[in-house]
């Protein structure tokens, strides 16, 4: 990062912590799915984040509109996807509901086989012969790559990792950086995480997944990547909040959905 480079204060929410299903799990009564503890409770992962005036939501889950709700988001100016699995993308109706409150419609960024397939998959939202235009989010996506860009003023680095075969991204902000779904970050990327004040990072569970982090990775990685706090998101299950929290290193924590962080400004010294 430009050492001469000015960061507003950042803000970020953790929507969501939770991996794929969710915890606690459909049919399931193991310990952590019937804990009364609330950060045991994980919806699916997202996270909302203030750099100065700008908005930024990275993935829609789909328990967006709970999530916005329970943590009063009423501003998103756009939305970046890490990439286009159902857990991160299958909210993205509910930007409906930003269009009304901003006037205009919501920029959304990925790689371009993220698009392809939001394009895909919501086709009603970017069909333009579609007669539904009051039931559908005005949406403008954008094909983006490993380039830092300009998103209404806030400088974005998207960050290369690989979800098991798939290509996805990361993306920091400043010297923050949200890491989800990976289970290998390329030396390169590793040069790209230097300088951070926090990392959120994925850690799936404690047994080996061919296409996440388990806990002990997640540590590694971020032993790594030494940013002053790490938080562990895209958790399952077999992590109980309390119990997991007494076994980790120091600098390391448990991601919960509600989350607050801040970071103060950077200016140039």
């Amino acid at each position: 990062m430009d050492k001469m480079e000015n960061q507003a204060e950042l803000e970020i929410v953790v929507l969501g912590s939770g991996t794929s299903h969710g915890v606690p799990m459909i049919g399931c009564d193991c310990d952590v799915c019937c804990s009364s503890d609330p950060r045991d409770n994980r919806t699916r992962p997202s996270i909302w984040v203030r750099s100065g005036d700008t908005c930024l939501l990275v993935d829609t889950s789909p328990e967006l509109r709970l999530q916005c709700i329970a943590n009063h988001i009423d501003r998103i100016d756009a939305v970046l996807y890490t990439h286009h699995h159902a857990d991160h993308v299958t909210g993205l109706d509910d930007l409906r509901r930003f269009n009304w409150l901003m006037r205009q419609p919501v920029n959304c960024y990925g790689l371009s086989r993220t698009v392809d397939a939001l394009r895909r998959m919501f086709s009603y939202a970017f069909d333009a012969t579609q007669d539904s235009l009051h039931s559908r989010p005005q949406l403008v996506l954008h094909e983006i790559d490993d380039q830092p860009m300009d998103i209404a003023g806030v400088r974005v680095e998207p960050i290369p990792l690989m979800h098991g075969p798939l290509p996805v991204l990361g993306f920091r902000i400043g010297r923050f950086a949200y890491c989800t779904d990976c289970s290998f970050i390329p030396e390169a990327s590793m040069d790209r995480l230097q300088g951070l004040d926090v990392l959120i990072l994925d850690a799936l569970r404690r047994t080996p997944h061919p296409t996440h982090f388990n806990l002990e990775q997640a540590i590694a990685a971020a032993t790594r990547i030494s940013a002053k706090q790490t938080f562990f998101t895209h958790i399952a299950h077999e992590l109980h909040h309390e119990r997991t929290m007494s076994e980790l290193p120091s600098g390391t924590a448990l991601a919960y959905d509600g989350l607050h962080i801040r970071i103060p400004e950077l200016t140039a010294n």
